[in-house]
């Protein structure tokens, strides 16, 4: 690739060879060469004069893409389904005079398009499938490490470092059954002819309907399809783009919510995204351990989140059956949405297999605040040896101003304790007042909602799509 001229970044650094391909010239090319042959083979089988000797020659020529040949005849035709006609038809002699028989442009474009977008799903769902594998690991592992919780990121009720995982997993569980929705439901554009009504192909078969009608499902079922758009213009409608890149968004928002918090955490010094031995954290710091690939994620899922609003424009300005202001923002926002999403899946796959944990830091944080969670506890133990709920209440509250003022004024520790245990009203030692200071006595079904989860949700997604855990993670190059 020459240095001098723009690449993707999405090329270069971030996505991987499977999805790059998939998008690719070849894979688009060869799968119109694949639209060709399904086409004459229906028409052959339906009665039209399509022979064998010209299914089997372009069946022979089909992965062959002749591209010299192609960009002379665009260059002569301005017109690229007709240059690869062409192309192909130079390839296959035999057979040039029924490529694309009664077929437009759309055919081969459209249909593609929803194979792709097909194939990609596929690609992204045993991506997520992998990620919960990694994160079911870490939060059965850390299902009962109690850590804090936060609302408004300020202290709240504890929860483990393993149920905080399961939240990040229940997303990505609904954008899977988002994937699989979506998968089941994309339907070819099948053969509608110029506007949709099928005229040219009624007319090759001399007005029979139900030819006309078999010829799609025969062209379906050998591209793998059990559904085709019912009624549409000379394209499929564009709402489709945009549900299946709406899909790529949820994605997209979960990822980051994922790589926040663990931005977030990394700052906390509780857990971090793996750092290997020679990383360089930057390059005027080298005490630094930025979380970059959480980062990174987090820009490239602003891009897709921000991509998915492409298609909602386009699918609104289409004009009556056919307009061509959709297909250069459709060749740019599609694959480029599939592409960072796959970016985003491998780093977010590096960084859930490889999550460091200080549980001594995080013991730290939670002690530093158990004293004031401990306090409800604390008060009605005080009750039951005959204190009043409401003057204990009172005291409490003014005790725990008084602590808030040493830590956050003073720089020193949380002594709430040490004030609760000095204070003759609540008639407690300081050895009855620690015993309610066990954070496992805080996180609440924590640990068996971890359990249930993953038994009950995780567990049947793993099983089901069990091949997905054994392939290769693609190497991050970056």
């Amino acid at each position: 690739m020459p240095t001098n001229v723009y690449e993707s970044p999405l090329s270069s650094r971030y996505a991987s060879p499977e999805m790059l391909y998939l998008f690719s010239t070849d894979k688009k090319f060869t799968t119109w060469h694949k639209l060709w042959i399904a086409l004459a083979r229906a028409e052959m089988e339906l009665g039209l004069p399509v022979t064998q000797d010209q299914v089997d020659e372009l069946e022979a020529h089909k992965d062959e893409v002749d591209y010299e040949a192609a960009k002379r005849w665009e260059k002569r035709l301005r017109h690229d389904v007709m240059a690869h006609i062409h192309a192909y038809g130079e390839q296959c002699p035999k057979a040039m005079p029924i490529i694309h028989l009664g077929a437009t442009s759309c055919y081969v474009g459209d249909n593609t398009d929803v194979i792709l977008m097909r194939e990609g799903l596929a690609f992204l769902r045993d991506k997520l499938v992998k990620i919960l594998g990694y994160l079911g690991d870490f939060s059965d592992k850390y299902k009962s490490l109690p850590t804090l919780g936060f609302t408004h990121f300020q202290a709240a009720q504890m929860v483990t470092v393993g149920k905080r995982a399961t939240l990040w997993m229940n997303d990505l569980l609904m954008d899977l059954e988002e994937v699989e929705y979506r998968i089941s439901r994309l339907a070819l554009l099948g053969s509608k002819g110029t506007t949709g009504t099928q005229a040219s192909f009624l007319e090759l078969f001399d007005g029979d309907h139900e030819k006309v009608k078999l010829l799609e499902e025969k062209i379906a079922a050998e591209m793998g399809f059990d559904r085709v758009a019912p009624v549409s213009g000379q394209t499929y409608s564009r709402k489709m783009d945009f549900a299946v890149l709406t899909t790529l968004s949820g994605i997209a928002q979960s990822a980051s919510k994922f790589a926040t918090d663990i931005r977030l955490l990394c700052h906390l010094k509780e857990v971090e995204e793996p750092f290997e031995a020679n990383q360089i954290g930057s390059s005027a710091m080298p005490y630094k351990r930025n979380p970059m690939r959480c980062e990174r994620i987090c820009a490239l899922a602003r891009y897709v989140m921000v991509d998915a609003q492409n298609p909602a424009i386009t699918a609104s300005t289409q004009w009556f059956e056919r307009t061509l202001d959709d297909s250069a923002n459709k060749r740019i926002s599609i694959p480029e949405a599939f592409l960072a999403v796959d970016a985003i899946l491998n780093i977010y796959a590096n960084v859930a297999s490889g999550l460091v944990v200080h549980p001594k830091v995080i013991e730290k944080h939670v002690m530093e605040e158990l004293p004031f969670m401990a306090t409800e506890n604390i008060m009605m133990d005080a009750v039951k040896r005959g204190g009043d709920r409401q003057a204990l209440h009172e005291r409490i509250r003014q005790l725990s101003m008084e602590a808030g003022h040493t830590v956050k004024d003073l720089g020193l520790s949380n002594d709430l304790v040490e004030r609760i245990a000095a204070d003759p009203s609540f008639g407690l030692t300081r050895q009855e007042i620690e015993a309610h200071l066990k954070p496992s006595a805080y996180i609440g079904r924590s640990p068996e909602q971890v359990v249930e989860f993953l038994a009950e949700h995780i567990k049947p997604v793993l099983e089901r799509y069990s091949s997905a855990l054994k392939k290769n993670d693609t190497e991050l190059t970056v």
